[in-house]
């Protein structure tokens, strides 16, 4: 399963199709949380059907979606408690995991620094220096 580890219990990647679902389990992945609205891409699966395929599978999936520009503190709140209920590895999913990396940023749940959130971020591939007064 390709994607980019931000911290020892969470990965993120880009979209996420039914048929991925198996393989994010096989990689040791308990939750899958979805920050993708529906229908934002043509041929998008629906979170419903990740759902579907998750719960199959013995995953627990959460739907936390966040439009471009739209990410608020109640989305922020939410990823920190699905992060906080899980009990195992994570893996959060937008369209290129990047909004997915800002909420992990925004809610900090590991309490790390603001040069630590920037670094991991990078790594994983996302430059998110333009939220640093946000951090």
């Amino acid at each position: 399963m390709d994607s980019n580890q931000l911290t020892d219990h969470l990965c993120v990647r880009g979209q996420v199709t039914p048929e991925d679902v198996a393989a994010a389990k096989d990689a040791g992945f308990t939750r899958i949380v979805c920050n993708r609205p529906d229908g934002e891409a043509e041929g998008q699966p629906d979170a419903e059907d990740i759902r579907e395929a998750a719960e199959a599978c013995g995953l627990t999936f959460s739907y936390i979606p966040v439009s471009p520009g739209g990410i608020t503190p109640e989305a922020v709140q939410q990823q920190a408690e699905a992060l906080r209920e899980a009990d195992g590895k994570v893996l959060a999913y937008y369209g290129s995991g990047k909004r997915a990396t800002v909420l992990w940023a925004l809610c900090n749940p590991e309490g790390l620094s603001v040069d630590e959130r920037l670094e991991r971020a990078k790594r994983a591939g996302h430059d998110l220096s333009e939220l640093r007064d946000r951090l």
